[in-house]
């Protein structure tokens, strides 16, 4: 707590000072030293690109610029009649820093702060070096390159205030971790091909060892220790080809594996090498003049279970979303030159335990699916209004009827 009290004053005192620095230097002429560099629209970018396409602030002549977004909302939900009444959530409020330190070498950060200061992560600080377009080293605490959310997160860019299922509890994102690697990306007239291939710590024994009493990669995640050493003793591979036409959209195909246990301590071996991997695919695409877009991604979890656990911690899981938003209005509207009405549905589902009881030989269960229809307007390309409702049904490791929820949901997000 205290190392986390520590970052969160020292950005504080960060953003004090380029503050202040804007403020002396508006007092003559505000246009020559605070420049908004906005995310590059002019492009066609790849998912892998979204840790730099953001907004950002610079002033003047100081060697790093400032961005970050704030998402907000109210909340009503039931569960089976019941329900804990009306609630406000500040959800998430993140900082970036960006800065070029030389000809192709660059550092970039994002600290988030979820829930207040309930959790406070790194979640990107790593320096790249750029010694051709083909082949770009990357080192610090990265983001794993395993599907396409992980990466290109930003409550901003969606107009679905909650996260998909899928991306919380299969892919824990925000999933990052201290490690090296490279990257790269090559142009063919409409093609644009690129690559991610990294070595980090990994999970540890808390995927199966954890309070929810299920297979959980996102439990795992729940370590900090990640950050300064690798539980096992041995690297995670994290690797992604991704392709994209200009015209058409983008496919992903990303995997991750490494081994989770603490099998071997001073030398004596404690048991056998158990792995977590994980395969995902993702895909985006453009319709109709950019009027009709479509995002999905699906991913499948294999982990090696020790025999002795019982059938209710899964060695297979499953789950993915597919969200599809349409433009019905843009136009000027209230002073706003080039708002946007959209109105989008998203379908997701999670299973987190794929298989059949031993005994009985009878489907296990444990699984959710939700569907969840959004209104949202975007007075601004880097601000949304969204409306949703969500409706899910959740079955437990027995198949019983399932729980249904209904959540209403209205906030904002924002880059700054």
């Amino acid at each position: 707590m205290k190392t986390f009290t520590y970052i969160f004053k020292r950005s504080l005192i960060l953003v004090v000072l380029f503050c202040s620095f804007t403020n002396s230097n508006a007092q003559t002429d505000t246009t020559k030293f605070i420049q908004r560099i906005p995310a590059d629209t002019s492009k066609q970018k790849l998912n892998m690109d979204a840790v730099y396409n953001r907004p950002f602030l610079t002033a003047g002549k100081l060697p790093i610029a400032i961005g970050g977004y704030l998402e907000a909302n109210t909340q009503y939900a039931q569960t089976d009649g019941i329900s804990d009444g009306f609630s406000f959530q500040a959800r998430r409020f993140t900082l970036f820093f960006s800065s070029t330190i030389a000809k192709k070498i660059k550092f970039l950060s994002e600290l988030e702060f979820e829930d207040g200061t309930k959790e406070i992560n790194i979640e990107f600080a790593a320096m790249d070096i750029e010694f051709h377009p083909l082949l770009n080293l990357r080192g610090g605490i990265v983001m794993n390159p395993i599907g396409a959310f992980n990466q290109n997160h930003d409550g901003p860019i969606w107009d679905f205030i909650d996260r998909p299922i899928s991306a919380l509890t299969i892919i824990p994102s925000t999933l990052s971790n201290a490690g090296f690697g490279l990257h790269g990306k090559y142009f063919v007239k409409r093609w644009i091909l690129g690559y991610e291939a990294y070595l980090t710590n990994g999970f540890d024994d808390n995927i199966i060892s954890n309070e929810d009493n299920r297979t959980s990669l996102a439990a795992g995640k729940r370590n900090p220790a990640r950050f300064e050493e690798s539980n096992s003793g041995l690297p995670m591979f994290t690797g992604k080809l991704a392709i994209r036409n200009r015209k058409i959209g983008e496919l992903g195909i990303s995997y991750m594996t490494g081994v989770y246990n603490k099998w071997k301590q001073d030398g004596l071996i404690l048991d056998s090498k158990r792995s977590a991997s994980v395969l995902a695919v993702d895909f985006n695409t453009s319709l109709i003049k950019n009027r009709l877009n479509i995002t999905g991604e699906v991913a499948k979890v294999f982990v090696d279970v020790p025999e002795t656990y019982t059938q209710q911690f899964g060695t297979q899981q499953f789950g993915g979303y597919m969200d599809i938003v349409g433009t019905v209005l843009k136009r000027e509207i209230l002073g706003w030159d080039n708002a946007k009405l959209n109105v989008g549905v998203r379908l997701e589902y999670a299973d987190y335990n794929q298989g059949s009881f031993k005994v009985t030989g009878g489907n296990i269960a444990d699984d959710i699916w939700a569907i969840v229809p959004s209104i949202a307007f975007r007075p601004v390309g880097t601000t949304v209004l969204r409306f949703n409702y969500r409706y899910e049904q959740q079955r437990d490791l027995l198949g019983n009827p399932p729980a249904l929820t209904g959540v209403i949901q209205f906030g904002f997000s924002t880059y700054f």
